[in-house]
């Protein structure tokens, strides 16, 4: 499994968070196991195999950070989201642009530009090439005015 899968993956969980009453934890035990993938694995091909130990440790540093940071990076996000309520964001696009900007804030390792190219990639898969835009446009404006490269 290499790692725009586990982001993807991640991108999932963090989405999942938004509306089940688990704790990022739970969440984890729960979908990180081989029963959760086998079910999801005929529509998905994400969860065709089941992540290796550095990817599930991946997974899990977004994840947990994504619910740790959640508050502050829906501020980020409603900020640059130009008259737009984080309410009225899909949900889908509200949690790529969450794993896009954790790492771009949390994880220094990873450059800026690759964090945002894999999560406009991940939204090609889910969203219209309007949504596709605006979370680009986002997190555009969210590197030049909130990171340090």
């Amino acid at each position: 499994m290499i790692r725009n899968v586990a982001r993807e993956i991640a991108m999932h969980l963090s989405y999942e968070l938004s509306f089940t009453g688990l704790t990022a934890d739970e969440l984890l035990e729960q979908r990180l196991s081989s029963p959760h993938f086998e079910a999801l694995a005929p529509e998905y091909e994400v969860y065709g195999e089941l992540p290796g130990p550095s990817q599930k440790a991946y997974i899990c540093k977004l994840v947990k950070g994504i619910a740790a940071h959640g508050y502050e990076l829906d501020q980020y996000i409603e900020k640059y989201a130009k008259g737009w309520r984080f309410e009225r964001i899909p949900l889908v696009a509200g949690a790529i642009m969450r794993l896009a900007m954790y790492e771009i804030l949390y994880m220094p390792e990873i450059p800026n530009g690759a964090a945002i190219n894999e999560a406009v990639e991940i939204a090609k898969k889910y969203e219209t090439p309007e949504v596709v835009r605006f979370i680009n446009g986002i997190l555009g404006n969210f590197v030049r005015n909130e990171a340090v490269e």
